[in-house]
């Protein structure tokens, strides 16, 4: 009887820890180990029926019950689990540094790779929703089928090697019977300048010592320049910086009138010593509270390394400090990361949990991107806590895994109550979740289903849409039916993950990415893809590749 009591907390546990829909949300501030890439949520009876290794981490079934046939709950044993909710992200910044870190030579390290990160950094053609909420699009193709990935027979377990074009590679799992789901949703443009309400912008700048490495605070200089020429007459700016210290440099000040005084207490700006992120924030919160205006958007900008090395250091501790101001006045934070040194994770998390986004500049052009093209997505905001789930078929689907998201999960539970933190999203984005989906031999029906849940921003009315796929919407090959923007979707998730070590099915060398690239380049004649063609072929060069890569232009210099 012990025995049996003991296994079955053992078992408990093992369904505590799974990949989907128990990990704490986002205000516990847990997060998994860095560079954990997670493994596939098995369905209930994937672990005992599956002899060929096909259950992950752990070797037993950790959701189901002993037998694994998951269809009676047992004492002590948790439920099995067909869910996988998530806060939504529209960050980019982990991309952007990647291919900066590429530039110059160097592989990004493991734990600054967001593979949802790289993924949202292209643009995706989902249909926009008529109102101001959300679209949902639910899609996806096999990736067992001229994936170059592993062998065609067998279920996994069996470590491979791949040589040539991609230096040596270990693929953990074949991608037989495997097919990736993409679950796409996308807000409304916004209207043209002229129309978007005004804006209370609090710029917050790091002159610290490493803002002095040549061209990081002059690129700062640029960025905001290039913003004060795109902000209308009623808009409002106010500049704090800091060092070891924070300093009011502007107080809240409207455009009109005042160009050419903003862009002089920009110019102005010089590097100093330490690096306290705290106080800048701290100030800055203020100054934005001060200078507040009902009925606009309210938003610090940093602009910072993120490289604390002063003061408090720790990203929930410094967001706690100025949440009434965050929470009462509906401040969120707009993190622009710089510099080829950049504390990626500690911005990340400091934009979480004020309600914000970030992103990368890694040159003019890349600014100039940020402020004028995307300034709309980046000043207003469509959706409040935002957050999706995704309820997958326990008669067709055996396993599956969302790729990256790791820091974003919410309890399932969690996922209709709005006092939980979701993410923020403004008009114009799109964001993208990818899921590698073993279904069952011969399954036939609904695949999953897709909803996402979001808080009106001004009334913070709560507002649901769904989307579905079938089995029939998988019957394509990956790299020979799917369409060009899923193609390039996964492109870009598996570069991320062979980056971080990751063992995804399917997975193709380097050197048969980077061709995959630069053929969807010719075919979208879209420079963004061509720049990430030429990101993969950097990495490939560094882990020692070659073959199809030879040749190729470097791009060096081109971060944008």
């Amino acid at each position: 009887m012990a025995l049996l009591l003991a296994g079955g907390m053992l078992l408990t546990a093992c369904g505590n820890g799974g990949m989907d829909g128990t990990a704490a949300d986002k205000r516990s501030g847990a997060r998994p180990p860095q560079g954990s890439t997670g493994g596939a949520q098995p369905a209930p009876d994937s672990a005992s029926s599956a002899p060929d290794g096909a259950a992950e981490k752990g070797g037993a079934d950790e959701k189901g019950g002993a037998d694994g046939s998951g269809d009676e709950e047992k004492p002590g044993i948790a439920p099995p689990d067909y869910l996988s909710t998530f806060a939504l992200d529209v960050d980019t910044a982990s991309y952007g540094y990647a291919r900066r870190t590429l530039g110059e030579g160097r592989l990004p390290g493991p734990a600054d790779v967001r593979p949802e990160e790289f993924v949202n950094s292209f643009r995706q053609g989902y249909e926009q929703p008529e109102g101001n909420g959300f679209s949902v699009t639910v899609d996806g193709a096999r990736i067992d089928s001229g994936s170059g990935g592993g062998s065609s027979d067998g279920d996994g377990g069996e470590k491979e090697k791949a040589t040539g074009g991609g230096g040596d590679r270990a693929t953990p799992r074949s991608a037989a019977g495997w097919s990736l789901l993409r679950v796409g949703l996308a807000t409304k443009a916004g209207p043209p300048k002229s129309e978007r309400p005004p804006a209370s912008l609090t710029f917050v700048v790091d002159i610290s010592g490493s803002m002095a490495e040549t061209g990081r605070l002059d690129l700062v200089r640029k960025s905001l320049t290039i913003l004060t020429g795109e902000l209308r007459d009623d808009d409002s700016v106010s500049l704090v910086t800091f060092s070891d210290e924070a300093e009011t440099r502007l107080p809240m000040t409207r455009v009109k009138g005042n160009r050419n005084t903003i862009r002089d207490a920009v110019e102005e700006m010089r590097p100093a010593q330490s690096t306290n992120v705290e106080a800048g924030i701290t100030l800055g919160y203020e100054e934005s509270v001060k200078g507040h205006r009902k009925g606009v958007n309210n938003r610090v900008v940093l602009l910072s390394d993120a490289l604390a090395n002063t003061g408090d250091t720790k990203a929930d501790s410094i967001l706690e400090k100025i949440d009434t101001a965050r929470r009462e006045y509906g401040i969120t934070l707009f993190g622009v990361g710089v510099g080829s040194d950049y504390g990626d994770a500690f911005m990340e998390r400091l934009t979480n949990r004020g309600d914000g986004n970030t992103t990368y500049v890694g040159d003019e052009e890349q600014a100039r991107k940020v402020f004028v093209d995307q300034l709309p997505a980046h000043l207003e905001l469509r959706a409040r806590d935002a957050k999706a789930q995704v309820e997958f078929d326990r008669g067709t689907v055996k396993q599956f895994r969302l790729i990256g998201y790791e820091n974003r999960k919410v309890a399932d539970e969690d996922f209709r109550d709005d006092s939980v933190d979701g993410g923020e999203v403004g008009p114009g984005h799109t964001v993208t979740a990818l899921y590698a989906v073993r279904l069952r031999e011969g399954a036939s029906g609904n695949v999953a289903n897709a909803t996402v849940r979001w808080l009106d921003p001004k009334t913070r009315k709560a507002h649901e849409q769904s989307g579905s796929v079938g089995t029939g919407a998988l019957d394509g090959g990956l790299w020979d039916g799917a369409s060009d923007r899923l193609q390039v979707a996964a492109v870009a998730a598996y570069f991320a993950d062979t980056l971080r070590g990751g063992d995804l099915p399917g997975t193709p060398a380097l050197g048969e990415l980077a061709s995959r690239a630069r053929k969807l380049a010719d075919d979208t004649e879209d420079l963004s893809v061509r720049k990430l063609a030429t990101a993969i072929g950097e990495a490939n060069r560094l882990k020692g590749g070659a073959g199809p890569d030879d040749g190729e232009e470097t791009g060096e210099g081109e971060i944008g």
